[in-house]
């Protein structure tokens, strides 16, 4: 039989476990949120973790006590971004204590960094029934410091139904939402699922009040699912007005995983102006086989370069080469005796073709030249190049309908040409 003190360890082993358990879920996507930090991080459209190692996603983990204390961020794809929902870091850390919310954010080698806002630290202030009310941005000093909106402090309040938001910079002088909008002081409207609803440009008065543009509110709307399916822009009468995109209404599609496919956008008066498509997150469209026409060109370009030095054809040499060429050639410094690497510009090459092998004296009388290309994907290929006296491994690209190489590394075929392995 087991001691009473073992016993009693054991019971407060498993109790410190128990406390210390951290509960993991897996997302494909967060909440969009164009209106405001007040509204907390969401995830969406929840996938196992088999399910997470072949698609991008978010990993929430939260204490015993239910509460968020870690985001990673494995969203390497395309998504909606803004820069008052999206998190920007690897790995986002909540910490909790005397009402207060601190996240802070690192990178996948745990160095602290900003997040999509361009602060290092945030701090969240709770009231004691738990409502947010105050958000403030630190340094890595812990300085105060302004975001990329030049905010450095939010303060929210209720109102009725309304949540009151207001900004400040480090002047405590009152800012605008974004740099790009002007709504000054804003009321959000939650709906019954606490999702926002509709937000408000007010004035002193609290008082809904048009900005420049003559846009009072907008309003968003969001399925069963947490994806976000329309917003609109809407005057003091609560009537559509087009923004400064000269468009009123936005609505979105998605398919069953939660990927924007679909934006359709309308006029204030429901006309349709356009329909935008979006590229799939997890199909991806492969390139079909290349051409023999393709191959056929890409050899006789990488050849072209060779004879555009042997025949002194510097016309060829511009039509083989592309203007952001980058050569460099694997050599050796015999005074420091270290390996080095040459550079020669596209400029130079032209140069090259004019008089290098003026002489005729570069290459034997009939050169043994030969190109044997390694790969091909739709537009870019790899390609090694092989003369008398050097190897190269030539990158050729395709841009507007025309074969060029853009990358060239080169070396002396006979290695003996080098100091090191001279014995």
């Amino acid at each position: 039989m087991r001691s009473i003190n073992t016993l009693l360890c054991l019971f407060v082993t498993l109790t410190v476990v128990a406390q210390n358990a951290v509960t993991e879920k897996y997302y494909r996507q967060l909440r969009y949120n164009h209106v405001s930090p007040h509204i907390p991080y969401m995830g969406i459209h929840e996938i196992s973790s088999a399910e997470a190692k072949n698609t991008a996603h978010y990993i929430f983990k939260y204490n015993d006590a239910k509460q968020l204390i870690e985001i990673i961020n494995h969203d390497y794809s395309f998504h909606e971004d803004h820069f008052l929902n999206t998190i920007g870091a690897y790995k986002t850390i909540f910490e909790y204590e005397n009402n207060m919310q601190t996240c802070i954010y690192f990178d996948k080698i745990g160095n602290r960094t900003v997040n999509d806002r361009d602060v290092y630290k945030e701090v969240f202030h709770y009231n004691k029934n738990g409502f947010k009310y105050a958000l403030h941005f630190f340094d890595l000093k812990n300085e105060p410091m302004e975001s990329n909106c030049k905010v450095t402090r939010y303060s929210w309040e209720k109102n009725e139904k309304l949540v009151i938001e207001k900004r400040y910079n480090l002047n405590d002088s009152l800012v605008n939402i974004a740099p790009y909008f002007d709504f000054g002081v804003t009321g959000i409207l939650y709906d019954n699922n606490n999702f926002p609803n509709e937000t408000f440009n007010l004035d002193g008065n609290l008082m809904v009040k048009e900005n420049s543009s003559g846009i009072a509110s907008y309003r968003d709307a969001y399925d069963k699912n947490g994806n976000h399916i329309e917003f609109s822009y809407h005057n003091a009468k609560g009537e559509l007005i087009n923004n400064s995109s000269d468009f009123a209404v936005g609505k979105k599609e998605y398919d069953e995983k939660g990927n924007l496919i679909t934006l359709n956008v309308y006029d204030n008066a429901n006309k349709s102006i356009a329909k935008i498509k979006f590229p799939s997150r997890d199909d991806i469209n492969l390139a079909a086989p290349v051409t023999q026409k393709d191959s056929l060109e890409i050899k006789n370009i990488s050849l072209g370069y060779l004879i555009a030095l042997q025949e002194l054809k510097p016309k060829l040499m511009k039509k083989v080469f592309h203007p952001d060429l980058a050569k460099r050639s694997f050599g050796f410094n015999s005074e420091n005796k270290k390996e080095i690497i040459h550079e020669t510009t596209y400029k130079q090459m032209i140069e090259f073709a004019k008089s290098w092998n003026k002489s005729g004296t570069r290459f034997p009388p009939k050169p043994n030249n030969k190109a044997i290309i390694l790969d091909i994907y739709n537009q870019i290929a790899n390609v090694k190049l092989i003369s008398d006296n050097w190897v190269e491994y030539l990158h050729l690209v395709k841009t507007n309908n025309e074969w060029n190489i853009i990358n060239l590394l080169w070396q002396n075929k006979d290695i003996s040409d080098y100091e090191n392995y001279k014995q």
